[in-house]
C-alpha cells in the first residue's frame, strides 16, 4: 500500500495542527458556528442528533494493521468502543468530543491516516474495488490511479468550494464491483482496438434524492490524459453548477438539463486548453504502481485436502467457504470476508476489541493489510487455502464470520435516526427486523443473491435506489413510514428500483418483506436470481402479494 513521503506527513501533520487552533478558538467564542462549520466540515466534523461525528477517510478502502490498531485506540479512548464502517470505505466515530477531535487527528497523523476532505463541498475519498489486486477478471490493477487522483485532489486551490459533494469510483475488473456508474465520476479501465489500456468515462451518476445512472462521454482517455480530463470535469462542473439550490447543485443535475451530448462537447472544449499541462507521464505511473505490487505470495498447490475434508465434514465451515470466501488470482490462496452483519447488531459496526484482533489476523494470514466493502463488511485478501480453518475459527469466536455475505441479510444499512440529524426514520430496527426472518439459514441459501439497501432519508447514504430491494424511511406526521423498490442495481447492469406502492408503516415491513420473498419464491424459474425475476415479471405480481392480499 502506498507509505506517505515528507511532503505527504508534513500535510497532514500541519492541517492537524491548524484544525486544533480553529477548535480552539471557536470552543473560547473568537469564531462563531458559522465561521467553524466550514473549517470542521473539511476536516470531517459533523453535528450528529446525539454528539459529534468524525468521519476518517481511508483510501479506496485499503487499511494496514497498524491504522486498524489506532482506530482501535481511538474507539477505546475518545468513543464507545466502536465505529461505523461506511459504504464509501471510510469509518465514521459517533461519539468524540469535540475538544477531543484535535487529538484524535492528530493520533492519526501518527499512522498516516486523516479525515481531510471527507465532508464540505469537495473531492471525496476515491473509492475502489475491495478486490483490487487479487481478482482474476481484472484488466489491471485500479488502486496506483485512485492514489495518484487522491493526490491530485487532496487540498485542490480550485476545487475546494465546488457547488456540491464530489465522488469518483474506479474499477479495473469486468465486473464492477465499485458502483462506478451511481458516482459523479466513474473510471473503468479498459482497452482500445490498439490493445492500449485507458478509462473509460462516465459522469451524472449519484443517488439521493435524484438519483440517476452515469453516462459514458469518453469511451476511451489515454492514461497520460487522466488528470487532464478529470480537471476538465470539475472545471465545467465548478463553472456552470447551481449553487442556488444544494437539492440541484450535484453534477448529475447539471449533466440532465445540459444533456450529456452538450455536457461532453463542454468538457472536450475546456479539455484543449489544459491537455497539455497537466500530463501524466509512465515514470509517474509506475512510481506509484510499485507501492502496490503483489505480497511475497509462496507457491501452493491449488487444492489442499484437509480444508476439502472439512467442507464435507462441517457444515457450518461448508457454508462460510461457499458464502464468506472468494476465489484468488494465486493458487492456494482465498479471499476472505468478515461479515459485520450477524444478526442483532448494527450492520457495518465493529468494536475496538475486534479491530485489535482483525488486526492481529491480517498479520498472520494477510501481509498486513484489511481492506473495506462499500457493503459495509471487511476483507482479508490474501489468505493461504491451508489457513482457512483457523482463520474461520477466530472469526467466529469474534463473531465476524456469519455466513451471509451476499445473501439477504448482508444489508447496506445508514445510521438513521438513531444517530443521523438528517434521518426521518429508523434503518437498524428495520434491519434487525429482516435479519431476524431468516434464523434459518437454509431458507435464506435457497433465496439467493439479493441485496437489500436501507436508507433513513432521502439524501440516500444506505444506497436505497440501487438495492435489489430498497427500503427508503419518510416521515409522515411524526411517524415512520417505508416505501419499498424493486429492482435496482448498482454493478455491470446498474438501475434505479420501481417503486412498488405507498409506504408501509414501520410496524408492517418485515411483514411485506415475507411477502416479497414468498412471491419471489413462487414466481422464480429454477435458480433464476431475485432480480432476473423481478425484471422478467415486473413488479405487478409483487404489487399483488404486498397490497392486493394484505
Amino acid at each position: 500500500m502506498y507509505q506517505y513521503d515528507e511532503y505527504d506527513q508534513t500535510l497532514v501533520n500541519e492541517r492537524a495542527a491548524q484544525f486544533r487552533e480553529q477548535t480552539r478558538r471557536f470552543l473560547a467564542g473568537e469564531l462563531t458556528e458559522d465561521q467553524f462549520r466550514p473549517l470542521r466540515l473539511m476536516n470531517g466534523l459533523y453535528l450528529q442528533r446525539h454528539a459529534p461525528m468524525l468521519r476518517i477517510a481511508i483510501p479506496y478502502g485499503l487499511l494496514a494493521s497498524r491504522q486498524l490498531r489506532m482506530l482501535a485506540h481511538i474507539a477505546r479512548t475518545y468513543d464507545k468502543g466502536y465505529g461505523h464502517f461506511t459504504t464509501r470505505q471510510n469509518i465514521q466515530f459517533n461519539w468524540p468530543k469535540l475538544e477531543d477531535v484535535p487529538d484524535i487527528l492528530a493520533n492519526l497523523a501518527t499512522v498516516q491516516m486523516h479525515a481531510i476532505q471527507t465532508s464540505g463541498n469537495c473531492i471525496r475519498n476515491t473509492t475502489s474495488d475491495h478486490l483490487a489486486g487479487v481478482a482474476a477478471d481484472e484488466l489491471e490493477d485500479p488502486r496506483p490511479y485512485c492514489e495518484i487522483i487522491r493526490q491530485w485532489s487532496t487540498l485542490h486551490p480550485e476545487f475546494a468550494y465546488l457547488p456540491r459533494k464530489f465522488k469518483i469510483a474506479v474499477s479495473g475488473a469486468q465486473r464492477d464491483r465499485a458502483a462506478t456508474q451511481v458516482h459523479d465520476i466513474g473510471l473503468q479501465l479498459a482497452r482500445n482496438e490498439r490493445g492500449e489500456t485507458g478509462f473509460e468515462v462516465l459522469v451524472g451518476g449519484g443517488l439521493g434524492r435524484t438519483p440517476m445512472i452515469g453516462v459514458v462521454i469518453r469511451p476511451f482517455l489515454e492514461k497520460r490524459h487522466l488528470l487532464s480530463y478529470l480537471e476538465a470535469i470539475l472545471r465545467v462542473y465548478n463553472r456552470h453548477g447551481r449553487r442556488d439550490n444544494k437539492f440541484k447543485a450535484r453534477i448529475k443535475i447539471l449533466v440532465k438539463e445540459t444533456g450529456a451530448e452538450k455536457f461532453a462537447e463542454m468538457v472536450e472544449a475546456e479539455w484543449q486548453h489544459i491537455r497539455n499541462e497537466l500530463l501524466l507521464d509512465q515514470a509517474e505511473i509506475d512510481r506509484v504502481s510499485a507501492f502496490f505490487q503483489p505480497p511475497p505470495y509462496e507457491n501452493l498447490a491449488a487444492v489442499d485436502i484437509d480444508v476439502e475434508t472439512l467442507k464435507h465434514t462441517r457444515a457450518d465451515f461448508a457454508a462460510w467457504y461457499r458464502h464468506n470466501t472468494v476465489a484468488h488470482k494465486m493458487p492456494g490462496y482465498r479471499v476472505v470476508f468478515l461479515s459485520l452483519k450477524p444478526h442483532g447488531t448494527p450492520p457495518g459496526d465493529l468494536s475496538e476489541q475486534q479491530m485489535e484482533a482483525v488486526a492481529d489476523l491480517a498479520d498472520r494470514h494477510s501481509f498486513g493489510e484489511v481492506r473495506v466493502t462499500h457493503t459495509q463488511n471487511l476483507v482479508l485478501a490474501d489468505v493461504r487455502q491451508c489457513d482457512l480453518p483457523a482463520v474461520w475459527e477466530q472469526l467466529r469466536q469474534l463473531h465476524l464470520a456469519t455466513p451471509n455475505v451476499g445473501t439477504v441479510t448482508d444489508m447496506i444499512t445508514c445510521p438513521g435516526l438513531d444517530f443521523c440529524s438528517l434521518a426521518n426514520a429508523s434503518s437498524i430496527p428495520v434491519a434487525n427486523g429482516i435479519q431476524n426472518l431468516f434464523d434459518n439459514l437454509d431458507y435464506l441459501y435457497d433465496l439467493g443473491d439479493i441485496r437489500i439497501n436501507i436508507s433513513g432519508c432521502m439524501n440516500g447514504c444506505g444506497h436505497h435506489t440501487v438495492g435489489h430491494i430498497g427500503i427508503l424511511g419518510v416521515d409522515k406526521k411524526g411517524e415512520e413510514w417505508y416505501q419499498i423498490t424493486l429492482g435496482g442495481s448498482s454493478s455491470n447492469d446498474a438501475a434505479l428500483g420501481e417503486r412498488l406502492g405507498p409506504s408501509v408503516a414501520r410496524a408492517d415491513v418485515t411483514g411485506v418483506m415475507e411477502r416479497i420473498f414468498l412471491t419471489y419464491r413462487d414466481l422464480r424459474e429454477g435458480d433464476e436470481s431475485f432480480l432476473d425475476t423481478v425484471r422478467r415479471t415486473g413488479i405487478k405480481p409483487f404489487q399483488e402479494r404486498v397490497y392486493v392480499s394484505h
